[in-house]
Formats: structure tokens, C-alpha cells, sequence
């Protein structure tokens, strides 16, 4: 695969390159801010959509055998998750899973705990369905973030928490949680009858050095715990505009409860265009992937040498897992509103100010690396111009 290949998004109406007017942003900045990637999808999920079109017939479907072993295959094979097939719900992405996972196991007025910064929409899904949140906030120790276990238990026995939203790999801060850190988190939650819904969405980009641990395989043995596994192709391949994910619920009482929440909201599976894609990327895209991790391994070698080089008063960690910068601006002195504006204004860059997942992001920016080297070296030109000139 040739990832430095340009490919013209603009006028395809894609959010990352035709929403600027919309989103209330100048014309002309380089977008770095949505997570999905500027490359091609494999061969094998084109192909397939180009027969499913040829068919000619869009009717109502459903995920067949095929699908199942596809979906089930690659967790297997890959993260040594067995899955059984009845414990998948097909959902139209993960953040709509969160909120029907907050309207089925939690009540109006219940708290759910997250651990900030976090990927901005677990607080959304909670606020917006009548909930609160409640932060456990991760501890930053020079840019490695870990898990204040003490602090997470207090917060669920004071707040009489009901769920978990727990993000693996961590989004935006780059940490792959260890076997032993989720094995923790289980036995607590456990310990206090708080359900687990585990956002994975980002378990194939781990990076070397690192292993995501599913959560199911945490939890095994645990008594008493109830969790959710929330997958999706999306990131992994370029397929977020599909909507389509796989929920694993095992047990069965929560899978129904489940369900009956979605239709509800007139909601029963994924289209039939995302069910092919996701069936044929599973099937297919392996060889892509790797090759893919490669390149944007590459990208997060060449920011962080080109940062601790050329810019030195912004730091970076390089992530654990992926595709996700997450860069320390403290040392510019700006506010969080100057240092949003820095990056429009000055560096003529569109990221996702940091204070989004959170008030521990205020002197943060999220960047997305999952472009060509080009466009990300541009962007780091301008960041380093833009700082020069403070």
C-alpha cells in the first residue's frame, strides 16, 4: 500500500475537511481533529462493496454465519478473545452503544464514573440521558498517565455508582492498560456491583513495547462481575461513516435488557453496507493493517523526534496504543481559550483542544497522526513557526 498517496477529500462532504463553515472554524487549516484517517481501505472491503452494490437489491438484512465467524475470528486470532457468537449485538457505532448502555442499566439521577481525560463523548452520553459523571481523574506523571485505584474505589462507594465507562487504549492519552491494572479494576467493580462497559474501538493500533488485554480476559474468573465490550472496524480501517460495531454483552439477561433499549429508539442492527465492510475488512484487511500500523508508527517516530528537536517547549509522549498525539502546551503560558486560538489563529492547525476530555486537558492539544507524513510534517512546520514567533 502506498500511504503517502494523496487523496482528495474536500468536496466529499467529509467532517474532517468540509465542516469548517459548519463546525464555526476558518477555511484553510490543516484538520487534524476527528479520528478518522486520511488512507484508502483494504482492496478486500472495497471489493466487497462493489459486489453488494452490483446486487441491486438493498433490503432489510441481518449478520449472517459469515459475518459471525469473521467477527469472532479476528478477536480470537488477535487478542486471544473468544468470543460466542450470541453474546454480539451490531449496533450503529460505540458512542451510540454508550448511551443505550446508560439508558438500560442506570437510572435518571444515577452517577457514572469515567476517568478524565477521556474521550469527550462518555460525558455526553452520560449528561445527556439525565446522569451524572463522576471523575476519577487519571495521575500525570511527566506525560505517563496511571490509575489512581484508591481514589476510584472512594468515588464509587461515596457516589453510589452504577457504571464504568472505561476507555482501552486510553483516548486521548495513549495508555495501553496492563493485564494487572484492568485485573484491578474488575475486582473493584465487582466488589461494588458496578457494571463495565469497556470502549475498545482502538485495540488494533498498539504500539511496540505494549499488548492490549481485552477486558473480558481480565474479568475472567472474577465472580459477580457484569461487563460490555464495545468493538467496532471503524478506526481500525477507515470505516467510521459505515456505522458499524460489534457490542459483546455475555450475559444474556443484560443482551436482552439491551436490545430492548435500542428498539425502543426504533434501533435493531447495522446496515447492510457496514455489515459488508465490517465482514470483509475482518476477512481481508490484515495485511493492509499491518502495513498501515507501520506507516503511522512511523508518523509517531517522526513527531516525536521533530518535536523534542524543533519545539521543545511542547511535549510529547509517544502512546502505548492509538493513532492519537496527545501534546503538553503548559510550556507556551497560554490559557486554555489563548491556546485553542493559538492553534487556529497562529499555526492555522484544527485539532481537538484538550479541555474537550476534560479540565486536566486545559494545556493540551489532541493531534491525529493518521495521515500522510507529509501533511503531518506540514503541521508540525507550522506548530514550530507559530511557537517561534510567541
Amino acid at each position: 500500500m502506498d500511504f503517502d498517496k494523496y487523496i482528495e477529500r474536500h468536496g466529499t462532504d467529509s467532517m474532517k475537511y468540509d465542516s469548517a463553515s459548519m463546525m464555526n472554524m476558518p477555511e484553510g487549516l490543516i484538520p487534524l481533529w476527528v479520528a478518522d484517517m486520511d488512507f484508502q481501505v483494504p482492496e478486500s472491503v472495497t471489493e466487497a462493496l462493489k459486489e453488494r452494490a452490483d446486487h441491486g437489491i438493498y433490503g432489510y438484512s441481518f449478520p449472517g454465519d459469515r459475518y459471525y465467524d469473521a467477527v469472532t475470528g479476528w478477536f480470537r486470532d488477535n487478542f486471544n478473545f473468544d468470543i460466542d457468537r450470541k453474546w454480539i449485538v451490531t449496533t450503529p457505532g460505540v458512542v451510540f452503544a454508550l448511551t443505550q448502555a446508560v439508558k438500560a442499566f442506570t437510572e435518571p439521577g444515577d452517577a457514572v464514573i469515567v476517568m478524565k481525560p477521556v474521550y469527550y463523548p462518555f460525558m455526553s452520553s452520560i449528561e445527556g440521558n439525565g446522569r451524572r459523571v463522576v471523575n476519577s481523574p487519571l495521575v500525570n506523571e511527566d506525560g505517563y498517565y496511571r490509575i489512581d485505584f484508591e481514589d476510584f474505589e472512594k468515588k464509587i462507594v461515596d457516589n453510589d455508582i452504577k457504571m464504568f465507562i472505561l476507555c482501552s487504549p486510553h483516548n486521548p492519552v495513549g495508555r495501553v492498560w496492563t493485564g494487572e491494572e484492568l485485573k484491578k479494576l474488575a475486582h473493584i467493580c465487582a466488589d461494588h456491583g458496578v457494571l463495565v462497559v469497556s470502549d475498545e474501538i482502538h485495540c488494533d493500533f498498539v504500539w511496540p513495547g505494549s499488548r492490549h488485554t481485552a477486558f473480558a480476559n481480565a474479568a475472567d474468573g472474577i465472580e459477580g462481575l457484569r461487563y460490555i465490550v464495545c468493538t467496532a472496524p471503524s478506526k481500525s480501517f477507515n470505516l467510521a461513516g459505515l456505522q458499524c460495531s460489534n457490542i459483546i454483552i455475555p450475559n444474556e439477561e443484560d443482551r436482552k435488557r439491551f436490545r430492548a433499549v435500542m428498539g425502543s429508539n426504533g434501533i435493531f442492527d447495522a446496515n447492510i453496507m457496514g455489515l459488508t465492510a465490517c465482514r470483509a475488512a475482518y476477512e481481508g484487511g490484515k495485511e493492509w493493517l499491518d502495513e498501515l500500523r507501520s506507516y503511522i508508527w512511523g508518523n509517531i517516530e517522526f513527531a516525536d523526534k521533530y518535536i523534542k528537536e524543533n519545539i521543545p517547549r511542547v511535549k510529547m509522549r509517544k502512546p502505548e496504543g492509538t493513532y492519537l498525539l496527545w501534546l503538553d502546551c503548559s510550556g507556551l503560558g497560554l490559557s486554555r481559550e489563548q491556546l485553542d486560538r493559538f492553534m487556529i489563529d497562529e499555526a492555522e492547525l484544527w485539532l481537538d483542544g484538550g479541555s474537550l476530555f476534560g479540565e486536566e486537558g486545559n494545556s493540551f492539544q489532541r493531534i491525529n497522526a493518521a495521515c500522510r507524513r507529509e501533511t503531518l510534517e506540514k503541521a508540525l512546520e507550522q506548530l514550530k513557526a507559530a511557537v517561534d514567533a510567541l
